[in-house]
């Protein structure tokens, strides 16, 4: 009997997932563990591998299109099986009406019948968004399997209507972006995955949150020369090697420690403080940023804070992080500083009530005293969430962390 494969849920927030490639074509023989699929959820991409051994028998999402979680993407049999699928959506359960579709390994084959009263196939996220727009579903052609409206159609549908009303109100700014923008000079690319959930989240996080940011320079002169000189005994000791975001993190963890309300999240019109610090790391990938979370920093010491940073960086690199390790943080640290970046405004990781963006490091004259001395700066950016703390508060959090960051010898206890 064919087996399925279906959009798993990762995490509590996610309601639908991206096929973003298929490693196997209908017909191709797997094995049991075999990487059959790459999807991206709300946070991350992950491979789907095969349940068993067989043949795939049928794909039932294309790659780019979004489907709620628990739908089945493929099936999974033996050579000539034929998969019976039987799908209800919400509204034909109502009137007990249902489709049922016959499919085998030759997807020219395929037969299709439905009863008299489904009128017009589309999942149910797309039929909800199509209501809310007030959208006539009847006049939509569905791009998904067997003329399927989903969710993208949706999306473009609205996004045509939009462009029309536009052109009606505003012809003369269309005229002039068409002026000043050459089609045969620019490429268009689908945002999709993990490109589209950052966009979302983006997004969401400048409409739900008033964010202000802060600047300040930390002196780190004496933190580096220190990191040189125990360097040695650390490597011996614990076999590692401290770096500048380690003793960052630390830092943060104790600044945060002394101003509680900085480690908080606006929620539903209620501020949480939280009681643990659960930080956050922003991490580059491929085509994309995740934040993997150090649970419980506060409870770490600078080493084993050091420790935690490096594998879940290494987790990050390989692909091979997990969704409850990228879950939960209480506070996020951006670092730009192999860039060269020296200020920016880091957006808030919403619901945190902060972020910090730490720039790059340089080389400056400053005086001490009555003389010139040659000292290194770091760049801090502080973004916070007014409505959570105001502009003295986050103020008073940032001049504590330059502190810690100029008195390097509190970090190490």
């Amino acid at each position: 009997m064919a087996v399925k494969i279906e959009m798993p849920k990762l995490s509590l927030t996610m309601s639908e997932g991206t096929v973003l490639h298929w490693m196997k074509k209908v017909g191709d023989p797997v094995k049991k563990g075999d990487a059959i699929v790459e999807v991206s959820s709300d946070k991350e991409v992950c491979e789907l591998d095969a349940p068993e051994d067989g043949v795939l028998l049928d794909v039932t999402a294309k790659e780019g299109e979004s489907v709620a979680c628990h739908t089945v993407l493929a099936y999974i049999g033996q050579p000539a099986e034929t998969v019976q699928v039987k799908e209800t959506s919400s509204e034909a359960a109502n009137n007990g009406n249902h489709i049922e579709a016959a499919r085998d390994s030759n997807p020219s084959s395929r037969t299709i019948t439905s009863s008299p009263s489904e009128k017009v196939k589309i999942s149910p996220v797309a039929r909800k968004m199509a209501t809310e727009a007030g959208l006539d579903i009847q006049s939509i052609v569905g791009t998904g399997p067997n003329g399927r409206i989903s969710k993208e159609d949706i999306e473009k549908a609205i996004q045509e209507a939009g462009n029309r009303e536009e052109k009606r109100e505003t012809p003369v700014l269309e005229s002039a972006i068409k002026e000043a923008v050459s089609v045969e000079n620019s490429e268009k690319r689908p945002v999709i995955g993990m490109r589209k959930v950052i966009a979302k989240r983006m997004q969401e996080s400048l409409q739900q949150s008033a964010q202000l940011t802060h600047h300040m320079k930390a002196d780190i002169t004496e933190l580096l020369s220190l990191k040189k000189k125990t360097a040695l005994l650390v490597e011996k000791q614990h076999n590692t090697k401290y770096t500048l975001t380690d003793f960052i993190a630390r830092a943060v963890v104790l600044s945060l420690q002394e101003h509680k309300q900085m480690n908080s999240a606006f929620i539903e019109e209620e501020i949480h403080i939280y009681n643990h610090i659960h930080l956050g790391i922003a991490a580059e990938v491929e085509n994309g940023l995740v934040v993997p979370v150090v649970s419980h920093a506060d409870s770490k010491s600078l080493v084993e804070l050091s420790q935690s940073i490096k594998e879940l960086s290494q987790l990050a690199k390989t692909k091979q992080l997990k969704s409850n390790q990228m879950r939960g943080s209480t506070f996020t640290i951006s670092n730009l500083g192999s860039y060269g970046i020296e200020y920016f405004t880091p957006i808030l990781n919403t619901p945190e009530t902060g972020i910090l963006g730490v720039g790059a490091a340089q080389e400056t004259p400053v005086f001490v005293g009555d003389q010139v001395q040659k000292r290194i700066l770091l760049p801090l950016s502080l973004t916070f969430n007014h409505q959570v703390l105001d502009g003295a508060p986050a103020a008073q959090f940032l001049q504590t962390l330059k502190n810690y960051l100029e008195e390097p010898i509190h970090l190490y206890l």
